[in-house]
């Protein structure tokens, strides 16, 4: 009883404290909402135009959205209109074709110019020299002569707003001399609405601002208020009992266009490495320098060092007879008849032939005792003597 009466204090002390903090934190601690946005899913991750979709669907029209250009599937009317948010070049032959009859017979169009591309451009003014524009099937069958030069921004002033830079990252044209309404520059033009039959065909720089933006970009897409009433004079003209084909990607670019856009940073490496090992596996011009000269013995040295390890291992009587034979092999070639003798006769002819005393005949063909290295030395060079007389 004693015992526990000792720890009651530190128990209520525990309590005490344990209350206390349970009542700091609620009372400071505040309810804080956050607001977080998830990733987009879906077509509005995938389709660039899904802002101006829902848009004009709150406007009260009728949107069909494409992922590739199929005039038969759209099934085109007089009163519809089309964005194509794409490079017009990757269009085929039949769909300009479709395209620019739908447009005669009423329709309305909206298009821009292929984004600017340096590397294909650089390609364009080499293969053909001299050229300014660029090529676009669609565009020339309306008349616009789309620009090879670099890129020109646009000022663009609104009442009430902050003055605004457009199309700075479009390509530029020149529109044809009967277009009702065209904007732009010394750099050329950068909207122009350009009458084709009884339709209309709107022309742009670029669509960037029709383009669904960034949620940390505040002045992207149709996120920005200028974006915002340029859209508007689009869609003004758009036929409200039609329908609105939104065509925001016309085409798979070519493999070598991908390639020369895409990836260049595997290529260009690759390209160079190769440039370098066929410059170095090429014949080169003129005379090539030579190799520099290696040291190496002289044949005396060889010789030399071949008598010295005979000696060293006890074999110089391989030294004599290799003389020896030599000087034999010289006297039957050059004295036949001396070389048949035998003997004391033998001796006697080549003491006559050579004249050098018999006695010096008998020593120099004589082998020498192998461990006598002076008298080994004196018959070698005896040998010698006499092979040189012969």
């Amino acid at each position: 009883m004693k015992a526990a009466l000792r720890w009651l204090p530190l128990v209520v002390l525990g309590l005490a404290l344990l209350s206390g903090g349970i009542a700091w934190w609620r009372h400071a601690y505040e309810r804080v909402s956050e607001t977080v946005d998830l990733p987009r899913t879906g077509e509005a991750a995938t389709n660039p135009l899904f802002a101006l979709r829902i848009a004009l669907e709150k406007d009260g029209r009728r949107v069909r959205p494409w992922r590739r250009m199929d005039p038969d599937a759209m099934a085109l009317g007089p009163r519809d209109s089309l964005v194509l948010d794409g490079d017009p070049r990757m269009l085929a032959g039949d769909d300009v074709d479709a395209l620019l009859r739908w447009v005669r017979g009423g329709g309305y169009l909206v298009v821009a110019t292929p984004a600017p591309e340096p590397a294909v451009d650089v390609l364009q003014r080499t293969r053909r020299a001299g050229a300014s524009t660029l090529p676009v099937p669609l565009l020339d069958a309306v008349g616009v002569r789309t620009h090879l030069a670099p890129p020109a921004c646009l000022d663009l002033r609104l009442p009430g707003l902050s003055a605004h830079r457009e199309f700075c990252e479009g390509r530029r044209f020149d529109a044809p001399p009967h277009a009702r309404l065209r904007w732009g520059d010394d750099a050329g033009d950068a909207f122009a609405r350009i009458p084709l039959g009884e339709g209309m065909v709107d022309v742009l720089a670029e669509l960037d601002f029709l383009r669904t933006g960034e949620r940390d970009q505040a002045a992207d897409g149709l996120q920005d208020c200028t974006h915002v009433a340029l859209a508007r004079q689009l869609v003004a003209r758009m036929d409200r009992s039609g329908t609105v084909h939104l065509v925001h990607v016309a085409a798979m670019p070519s493999l070598w266009t991908w390639l020369l856009r895409e990836a260049w940073r595997a290529w260009l490496p690759l390209a160079l490495l190769l440039a370098g090992w066929l410059w170095a596996r090429a014949r080169r011009f003129g005379p090539q320098i030579p190799s520099p000269a290696r040291e190496r013995r002289s044949l005396l040295e060889h010789v030399g060092a071949s008598g010295e390890h005979q000696w060293r291992y006890g074999d110089g009587d391989r030294l004599f007879d290799a003389m020896r034979g030599a000087f034999l092999a010289r006297l039957r070639r050059r004295d036949p008849h001396g070389a048949a003798l035998a003997g004391q006769a033998q001796v006697e002819y080549l003491a006559t032939r050579l004249r050098m005393p018999p006695a010096q005949i008998v020593d120099a063909l004589t082998p020498p005792d192998p461990r006598d290295g002076r008298s080994l030395l004196a018959r070698i060079a005896l040998l010698v003597r006499m092979r040189n007389r012969l």
